[in-house]
């Protein structure tokens, strides 16, 4: 089995974000289920991404906010259509953001 990123894209739309402290922890909850259900295609959970930066060889600058990636997580799969499929049932998407499906390169090593 290939290895696949799972690269969240933006926040959500401020209409689906949870509101509450409650409701942030109820989509939490889901999201730590839907992991627990994908058993051992996790490879890594992963973790969301804070400040945003971006480097270049011409300076450093800001990054727009619907460019910026805010986690990601990494799973295995047969072929990028059963990776898309597994990102395809993320509760992230029921707030409205966007994930990118990558297969990563196997480097020696």
């Amino acid at each position: 089995m290939d290895e696949f990123a799972i690269i969240y894209v933006g926040q959500g739309t401020p209409d689906k974000m949870p509101k509450t402290k409650e409701e942030g922890m109820a989509h939490r909850q889901k999201w730590m289920e839907w992991v627990a259900s994908l058993g051992d295609a996790v490879v890594s959970p992963g973790q969301p991404m804070m400040e945003h930066k971006l480097v270049s060889s011409e300076g450093v600058s800001d990054v727009a906010e619907d460019e910026k990636f805010t986690g990601f997580a990494v799973v295995k799969a047969e072929n990028i259509e059963a990776a898309i499929k597994i990102a395809k049932s993320d509760p992230f998407l029921n707030m409205g953001g966007g994930v990118q499906v990558a297969k990563m390169m196997k480097m020696p090593g």
